[in-house]
């Protein structure tokens, strides 16, 4: 079923999570509650959205039927629908990241300063879908599917909004925006700032063990880019073979 034993944890967990959602969906009609358990579960919906950076980079189970299932309730959490971080992020910024007039997640203004955190956060998030769309232009098996899919899951959230309004702007619609903009926020410091043709010399590496723990190893960035079909419980090892070439200046600590 799994393609790579080390998803099995994580996944169940984020499973649990769409479990409790749905049940306090059918079953808690207080707007306080509610409104609580967004703002208790930003953090935790945010972490999420590294695993499905994950997924989106290296398929987690071996049945594609069980993958768009998995994106489903993916996209629930990250605001990130089938197929739109491959586009973006896998068939995009990953070949674009070094020049910053084509990067899909660039952090240089048009007059080539660099961006502010927010302004940044803000210009990636209002254009994640259109410009994923553009790079499907290229790729039109994966945007097909980037596109049935994302109508397939607006078209269940908004039966769910219609249904019960209330409870689905909290569970579902509002966890969805807060989680695409957290998405977009925590990319900035991976990159922003670095300006060189090197590959060794282009990302942020954050070896914190509590950082890698909760974003699968989010933190080996250059190894990502190295290779970005690496399964990520394999990154820790990969970088080990490369981290002599990666400079001292690059490495962060925090531990989220």
């Amino acid at each position: 079923m799994f393609k790579n034993n080390n998803d099995i944890t994580p996944v169940a967990i984020i499973l649990l999570i769409s479990l409790v959602d749905f049940t306090l969906y059918f079953v808690i009609d207080s707007v306080a509650i509610l409104a609580l358990y967004w703002l208790i579960m930003i953090v935790p919906k945010g972490k999420i959205c590294a695993w499905n950076h994950n997924h989106q980079h290296t398929m987690t189970f071996k049945s594609k039927g069980m993958n768009r299932i998995l994106e489903f309730f993916y996209a629930l959490h990250t605001g990130v629908t089938t197929n739109l971080w491959v586009l973006h992020h896998v068939l995009g910024h990953h070949k674009n990241y070094l020049n910053q007039d084509l990067d899909e997640s660039r952090w240089k203004r048009k007059d080539g300063t660099k961006m502010g955190e927010w302004e940044y956060t803000f210009n990636v998030f209002i254009t994640a879908y259109y410009r994923g769309y553009q790079v499907g232009k290229k790729h039109p098996k994966p945007q097909a599917m980037f596109i049935k899919y994302g109508l397939i899951t607006f078209s269940i959230v908004l039966a769910l909004a219609l249904y019960n309004p209330v409870a689905a702007l909290f569970l579902f619609v509002l966890p969805m925006i807060s989680g695409l903009l957290l998405t977009c926020w925590a990319t900035y410091e991976h990159h922003a700032g670095i300006d060189t043709d090197d590959h060794f010399e282009a990302s942020y590496n954050n070896l914190n063990p509590i950082y890698n723990f909760f974003t699968g190893n989010l933190g080996y960035h250059t190894a990502h880019h190295y290779s970005q079909g690496t399964h990520w419980s394999n990154l820790p090892a990969l970088h080990e073979t490369i981290k002599d070439k990666i400079p001292e200046n690059l490495y962060r600590h925090n531990a989220l």
